[in-house]
Formats: structure tokens, sequence, C-alpha cells
């Protein structure tokens, strides 16, 4: 295993934002991930990349300016709920921006070459968050919010965002929906929430065939993973030859997760892994920057992101 070269972004003041005691999206999710990293010897082999709050006007490329004060004046009144799912306290304002300022510094750092790539272990997620809205635990979209800074700020034209998250991306999908310089590929368990993502669901406009969604029925496992990343994914990718490549890494589809019946395994997550790094690695250099989602039985989200993280610091 080289070394040195894996990225992680983590900071303790993630874990200040705080839905509540009854909500999946917990601060433990993060601990657990740490612990886990810690205890497989992986975190002290990693570069330590500290987070910085994102600039507004980057949030602001993929949110309308309402939608970021409204979250602005919900952690104001906090305890405060967005949606049935979606809540947050004091300090979730500050935090939501230094995850999506922590993924924008990845980038830098991968563009840069301080490291080959990098694995944001970051928190509140954002891939169910729209222009409008948030939603499904999400306030600002993460891994959109940094497709943009991209192609704005670093001037690579062609974004891939891979979502194997269990539950289908609907914010990412809408955001770059009519968008042919973002190809977004979500698996997903379906129908489950938030409901979209079926594989009719192609894009628009010049944006028609850069979305591809792969419904998975529950119980799909690996099989029908691993299937849909060689028949689909991997095509696709040749194609489109991204600059850059996002994923969108929820852990939610594990075989104990709690929320949803879809039986990947760890191992599983480990061959997605290597199979989207190979992509970066024949199409741009390696630039790979990984950001969590989902994940929600503690045990197993430690361990597939061990898995994770593990892969691509081969």
């Amino acid at each position: 295993m080289s070394t040195g070269q894996t990225g992680l972004v983590y900071s303790d003041i993630y874990l200040r934002h705080d839905p509540g005691p009854q909500n999946p999206e917990s601060p433990e999710r993060l601990r657990a991930i740490v612990r886990a990293l810690e205890g497989a010897r992986l975190r002290e082999k990693m570069i330590q990349i500290a987070p910085a709050p994102a600039e507004v006007k980057w949030v602001a490329r993929v949110h309308d300016r309402t939608h970021i004060e409204r979250v602005r004046e919900a952690c104001e009144r906090a305890p405060a709920d967005l949606d049935g799912d979606t809540a947050v306290s004091k300090d979730s304002f500050a935090v939501a921006l230094l995850a999506a300022g922590g993924v924008l510094k990845a980038v830098d750092a991968v563009v840069a070459g301080q490291v080959h790539n990098a694995f944001c272990a970051v928190r509140p997620p954002g891939h169910h968050a729209t222009r409008n809205r948030a939603m499904g635990f999400c306030l600002f979209n993460n891994v959109a919010i940094a497709a943009r800074y991209i192609q704005d700020r670093h001037r690579l034209e062609r974004v891939l965002i891979v979502d194997w998250d269990a539950h289908h991306g609907n914010g990412t999908q809408d955001l770059f929906y009519d968008d042919p310089l973002v190809l977004y590929f979500s698996t997903h368990q379906f129908p489950c929430y938030p409901g979209s993502g079926a594989a009719s669901e192609r894009g628009k406009g010049a944006g028609l065939g850069f979305t591809i969604n792969v419904p998975m029925s529950p119980g799909s496992g690996d099989t029908e993973y691993l299937r849909a990343f060689w028949e689909i994914l991997l095509p696709a990718a040749e194609k489109f030859k991204p600059d850059f490549v996002l994923i969108s890494a929820g852990f939610d589809a594990h075989s104990g997760d709690p929320l949803t019946n879809l039986e990947v395994s760890t191992e599983g997550f480990e061959r997605m892994t290597e199979m989207v790094k190979g992509i970066a690695e024949r199409h741009c250099g390696g630039r790979l920057v990984s950001v969590l989602e989902g994940g929600y039985n503690l045990e197993y989200l430690g361990e597939s992101a061990v898995a994770h993280v593990r892969e691509m610091m081969q």
C-alpha cells in the first residue's frame, strides 16, 4: 500500500450539527468512522486536510440565495425542522458551510497534487438538497457545490458524479438535469425515499442521456451492483471521459443497514471503489474526491469506510 496519497477531511466541528436524539443522521456516525480508520491504522497514513467554510458565492452556484438564508434563519431559532426528516441546531448553518468547504479544500488538494485522492468524512450530508429545499437530512448539496467549483475555479470541464447511496440523490439529479458537462450515475433502492430515480429519468435538453439511474430491487446485493458498474457505468464513463470524479459515498446499501434492504457487502463497496478509482486513473490522472452521504448502522458504516479508504490508498 502506498501511503501519504489519500487525503482525509475531518473536524470535530462536524459533530456540532445536532438534528436531535431520534434522527438517524447523528454525530455518532462520524465518531464510528474515525474510530474505525484509527483502529485500522489508516488515519495516521492519510494526509489531513483542514476544512474551511465555503464562501457563500460557491454555495449560491447551486442553491438559491433565499434557500441559504432560510437555512441560516432556521438555525438562529433552533432547534427547528426544515422538513419532517431534516432538523437543525444552533451550529448547523456554520457546520454545513464547513462541510461544503471541506470538500472544496479536498478538491484543491487533489488538483494541486498535494494528495492523489481524498475522502471527506463530513456532515450534514448533501445529495437530497435541491436548489431551494433542504430535505432528507441534507442542508446544502456538498457534491453539487464541488462539481461547479471544479468547473469554475479549476476550469476542469467534465465532472462525473457516482452516487451509490441507497437513496436516490434527487437534489444532485435536479441540479444537473439539463447539463451535458456533468454525468450523474446513481444506484439506489427503488421504490424508496425520496421516490425519484426511475430508469426513465435520463435528463432533458442538452443534458439528455447525462443522467443515468439504475434502480435496484431489495436484495440486489453485490452481484447486481457490480453488474451495473461493469455494464453501465464503465462504458458511460469511457464515452464521457471525465476531467474529475466525485463519489456520493453513502454506505446505507450495506446488508446491515436499518433503513434499506439492498444487501451489499463490505467487499462490495471495496470493489465499487476500485472501479470508480480506475475510471479516474484512466481519464483524469486519478483526480477523485469521495464525500460521505448515508450509512446508519455504526459498525458497518465504519467497516465500509475502512474498506473504501483502503482501496483509495492502493
